[in-house]
């Protein structure tokens, strides 16, 4: 597969390795570079904490690389079973396995039709639910049917994340 060739490259390329960029690929093999602003950390900092508060199992990470059908894609925060992780191969340079809930922190230079398309992606992919983050932490939850008043997976999930 083209794309995972090219997020092996980008992975192995010293020069890429401490830039300040989200770094992914699109579905052409491209490197797609997304600059952030410290208070993307935090609020990913802020996200990590309320999922760990309001679960008592799986995982929650940040930047957690997965394959699609239109390249490695770097999800900002995501939830996952322990019983899909352990589907993940040991090794894995971008996970195959999608984990449930997947969550976008939106930056300034998201454009809504990015936003769309990544989420379509993810629901097409396995994810269960797509979360975005404004930048004033109101969360907007999504499942494969649209939009949902909050989380069916993680019901206590606050709609605003502070």
């Amino acid at each position: 597969m083209e794309t995972t060739t090219s997020w092996h490259r980008v992975l192995e390329d010293p020069r890429l390795r401490e830039l300040p960029y989200k770094v992914e690929t699109n579905e052409h093999g491209q490197i797609v570079l997304s600059p952030h602003k410290p208070q993307h950390g935090l609020q990913q900092s802020r996200l990590v904490r309320l999922l760990n508060q309001s679960l008592d199992s799986g995982v929650t990470a940040v930047e957690f690389a997965v394959e699609t059908g239109k390249g490695v894609k770097v999800p900002d925060v995501i939830w996952i079973s322990d019983e899909r992780l352990a589907d993940m191969p040991e090794g894995a340079e971008a996970s195959p396995v999608m984990p449930e809930v997947v969550v976008e922190v939106l930056s300034e230079g998201n454009t809504e039709a990015e936003i769309v398309e990544k989420r379509q992606l993810y629901l097409g992919e396995g994810a269960e639910e797509v979360w975005t983050c404004d930048v004033d932490g109101t969360m907007q939850f999504y499942d494969a049917d649209g939009a949902l008043d909050h989380s069916a997976l993680v019901p206590s999930f606050p709609t605003q994340a502070e």
